[in-house]
């Protein structure tokens, strides 16, 4: 059945607001998209300034790392150092002990000849 010409003139009407319907809600995706774009790229700015910053702090790391190791070298070798000086010290310890012993019998003579010496 054909359709009239008031009737045509409607569905053309209806289909035009239709259409303008479609193109405002376009408008205000893209506006939506736009305005998270611009977000996105706003937090993409901040993560990329955080990336660098972090780069910043691992090269001071590396470098405090590069020091520590340098410093636990030193530190070695003065521990091997003392480890060779408490050797020595232990055996200047016997002997001091060895010649406290025999200082000790020479005391003892000797009060016995001063004790003999008083007393004779």
């Amino acid at each position: 059945m054909p359709m009239t010409s008031a009737a045509m003139e409607h569905k053309i009407s209806q289909l035009d607001n239709d259409v303008q319907a479609i193109y405002d809600l376009l408008t205000s995706v893209d506006g939506r998209l736009n305005r998270q774009d611009n977000r996105f790229k706003e937090i993409s700015a901040q993560l990329s300034a955080h990336d660098v910053r972090f780069q910043e702090i691992s090269t001071r790391l590396d470098s405090m790392d590069t020091r520590l190791d340098s410093m636990d070298t030193r530190l070695d070798s003065m521990d091997t150092r003392l480890d060779s000086m408490d050797t020595r010290l232990d055996s200047m310890d016997t002997r001091l002990d060895s010649m406290d012993t025999g200082l000790a019998s020479v005391d003892t003579k000797l009060d016995r000849v001063l004790d003999a010496l008083s007393n004779g």
